[in-house]
């Protein structure tokens, strides 16, 4: 794409606001750097990857991307074995931060709903070791930390010493009626790192020291106290052994940086990579814009595109070019949008393939163009000159030269700036070329001829600018299918000139003239007509495609919660059922110790019979509780050895073990369970696909194994939680036959655990329970056995 294409469309412009969302500076170099692509999949990578930052950046605003410094030249410093100062260190650090952070936000989409955004995450290196390191040994604004290192903290610890002992010393001497008289000031200062006080000049010899400074004026000087010479001295060494050990840190931390400073450059650029694509979707956000589709066939189908660099209230255009036409000549009044047309068209084209969203509403097509060739003009001048018409035609030179089937062609005025007869058939001539090579074209033009050119040409179009002459204004909205009228006459009786004066100058048309005039007038009316009968269609049409989406949405939120209703009824009936069969079980057991008195006996008959009635009502409603699961089919009346069937009364598939005897009744392998049942008990199920060098028994049987765990591990939950989690482990622990089981509730206060056991104390299949012995988990494992 050549650069005064661009420069003509104002990319330029967009790209200096995608600059603007980009958080670091090696971002904004992408940003300024983009350019339009040219092939499908570089346009469709470039627009999914914007899509796909716009979702995350819409359902998890909390991006952690921030600013970064470009560290580059200090990874390659601390490659070649420079030392990089604190500062330096820190800005690193922060880098490596910031990296494993995006890493971590964008790698935690557990739907995979953002692919290409994923695998750059995965690029991004996570180098904690480096970042903790010069985080813990710089604090501050580029400080090293006392503890960076033992002889640092020991050497700073011994200057912090010194020092109270120096103004100590000198606290004395200020403070010392006998010496406070000779000085300026009762105060301490320091001179080249020395602690001094300031002396009056005359006095100086009566505060023996060394003399480090004086005031401009000469009235003070600053005097080292022989007391506190040898401890300054002290000092100083101290200082001198401090700056080598800080030093010797900052080596250490470089050469860490140098490790991994290859990897630690690639993941920057990755980073940096990362932040362009969320400006991108920034500005998409912005700009309201869309992910337009791509084709490579030159077709175009703008819906509602609007110019994304025109300030307030932009009408949108509504534009098709490569169906059923390849050149489209827009005509109609000055200032009535022409030229923002072109630019809209050509500036969306160049957006979409450098892989930004365009301003427009869904169904917007755009295609790929190896060159988008423009001859704008944007000052509009009452005169003409040769010079003007000139620069025109060099332009056009360029385009005919270089023109080819993946061209767009953008014209403005062709034909403008010489006489009008000449330059409707240069015009004309100039499009027939074009339309030869087979590119696509768009041309504004005042020309009556060209109008009747694209009339007559089956693969040209007209289009004008809407214009209303009630207010005598443009309304910008682009009509394709119709040629423009110059208004002359309409617009000269509106502002004032005589009647007579219109009169005579419609006179002077010739009746082919005023034949077309009189037609393009008929044409504008029915098309004015039919576009407001296809506006008022599509609003209806939107309308009841919005209803019926209400209705399916609603009629499906009534489904679900008629079925969650149904089930929650049938799961707690299940329950109710069931405990009361366990309730009943237990009094039996408590009944057969007295079995020897006939009332007991009687008693226990009727408690048997009930149970029994319970056992049929669970059946009933386990029966009920999976029926979304099982093929509902009527009894099976045969079997055969192998084959899997289903238990509606014990929710549970087997697989046939005899055939029945002359009871009805057969044996059924169900999990780890040997079942008796009975033949009209059983319903068919569906076959479960064979795993090679398998039977069907042992896919069961393998899936129950996996399903049922003797352990269950709910340490951090509340009470009432682990209580629920307890409850129902047990249940499918007796139903499947598995003693004893572990319940890990962890040492914790040992609330928890008190919870649990008091709930055990009670609960019907609980036999006994002790804590775990050693290897077992000693307290925080209750050991249960069951009945």
């Amino acid at each position: 794409m050549n650069e005064r294409t661009l420069r003509k469309l104002e990319f330029d412009r967009i790209l200096s606001q995608l600059a603007g969302f980009c958080v670091s500076d090696m971002g904004k170099e992408l940003a300024e750097s983009l350019l339009p692509k040219h092939k499908l999949w570089q346009v469709q990578e470039g627009l999914s990857e914007t899509t796909e930052a716009k979702e995350v950046l819409r359902l998890r605003p909390s991006n952690p991307m921030a600013a970064f410094h470009d560290v580059r030249p200090y990874l390659r410093k601390a490659e070649v074995g420079g030392i990089l100062e604190a500062g330096e260190l820190q800005q690193v650090a922060q880098a490596l931060r910031i990296s494993r952070q995006v890493r971590a936000f964008l790698l935690s989409d557990e739907k995979k709903t953002t692919p290409i955004l994923t695998a750059l995450a995965e690029g991004l290196g996570v180098y904690r070791e480096a970042e903790d390191e010069i985080n813990r040994c710089i604090i501050g604004e580029g400080e090293v930390a006392d503890d960076a290192s033992p002889e640092l903290a020991r050497l700073r610890r011994a200057m912090r010493t010194i020092q109270n002992r120096v103004r100590e010393k000198l606290d004395a001497i200020i403070r010392n009626p006998d010496t406070q008289k000779y000085l300026q000031d009762a105060l301490i200062t320091v001179r080249g790192d020395r602690y001094v006080v300031p002396v009056r000049s005359e006095y100086r010899s009566h505060i023996p020291g060394l003399i480090h400074d004086q005031s401009a004026s000469g009235a003070t000087v600053f005097i080292e106290p022989m007391a506190v010479v040898e401890l300054n001295n002290e000092l100083k060494r101290h200082q001198a052994a401090e700056r080598t050990e800080v030093v010797n840190i900052l080596r250490g931390l470089s050469m860490l940086v140098a490790q991994n400073a290859e990897d630690i450059a690639v993941s920057l650029e990755v980073l940096a990579r990362i932040d362009f694509i969320f400006a991108k979707a920034k500005l998409s956000w912005k700009m309201d814009a869309g992910e337009p589709a791509i084709n490579s066939q030159g077709k175009l189908s703008i819906r509602l595109g609007r110019h994304p660099l025109i300030q307030g209230k932009v009408v949108p255009v509504t534009i098709e070019l490569g169906h059923a036409f390849d050149t489209l000549v827009i005509t109609g009044p000055n200032t009535g949008g022409k030229t923002v047309s072109l630019k809209t068209v050509g500036l969306l084209t160049l957006m979409a393939q450098a892989g930004l969203h365009v301003p427009a509403e869904h169904g917007t097509e755009l295609s790929l163009f190896d060159q988008i060739f423009v001859d704008i003009g944007d000052e509009q001048s009452i005169e003409q000159s040769l010079s003007t018409f000139s620069s025109h035609m060099t332009n056009i030179v360029t385009v005919l030269e270089k023109v080819g089937p993946t061209s767009l062609v953008l014209l403005d005025e062709l034909g403008a700036g010489t006489d009008p007869t000449e330059g409707a058939a240069l015009a004309q001539s100039i499009m027939e070329y074009i339309l030869q090579k087979g590119a696509k074209t768009i041309a504004t033009t005042h020309y009556s001829e060209l109008k009747a050119f694209a009339y007559a040409h089956p693969r040209v179009e007209n289009a004008s600018v809407e214009f209303d002459l009630e207010t005598l204004r443009p309304t910008y909205r682009l009509l394709i299918g119709r040629p423009g009228r110059s208004n002359a006459f309409e617009i000269a009786a509106r502002l004032g000139i005589k009647d007579e004066v219109v009169k005579q100058a419609r006179s002077l048309l010739s009746q082919e003239e005023r034949d077309v005039a009189n037609l393009i007038e008929h044409l504008e009316a029915d098309q004015v007509s039919a576009q407001r009968d296809r506006e008022e269609a599509d609003r209806l049409r939107r309308e009841a495609e919005e209803l019926r989406q209400q209705l399916e949405e609603r009629e499906r939120t009534i489904r679900e919660k008629e079925a969650s209703l149904l089930d929650k009824a049938r799961e707690e009936a299940y329950h109710l059922v069931r405990q009361a069969k366990d309730e009943s079980d237990q009094i039996l057991r408590s009944l057969r110790e007295v079995m020897n008195r006939a009332p007991v006996k009687e008693e226990m008959a009727r408690a048997e019979n009930e149970r029994q009635r319970l056992r049929e009502m669970q059946g009933k409603l386990a029966e009920g509780r999976i029926k979304k699961a099982v093929d509902e089919e009527a009894a099976i009346k045969t079997v055969k050895i192998g084959q899997t069937v289903f238990v509606p009364r014990l929710n549970q598939k087997g697989s046939v073990l005899s055939m029945p005897n002359a009871h009805g009744e057969l044996q059924i392998q169900a999990g780890i369970l040997k079942l008796t049942v009975k033949l009209n008990e059983l319903r068919a199920a569906k076959e479960e696909k064979q795993k090679s060098g398998a039977t069907q028994y042992a896919a069961i049987a393998s899936g129950k194994a996996k399903e049922m765990s003797r352990e269950l591990d709910f340490r951090g939950c509340t009470a009432d939680e682990g209580i629920e989690l307890v409850g129902k482990f047990l249940d499918d622990a007796y139903l499947a036959g598995i003693s004893p089981v572990n319940l890990i509730h962890g040492k914790g206060t040992g609330a928890l655990r008190a919870a649990i056991r008091s709930y055990l104390q009670k609960h019907p299949y609980v036999k006994s329970f002790r804590s775990g012995e050693h290897g077992e988990g000693g307290v925080g494992v209750t050991v249960v056995e069951l009945k």
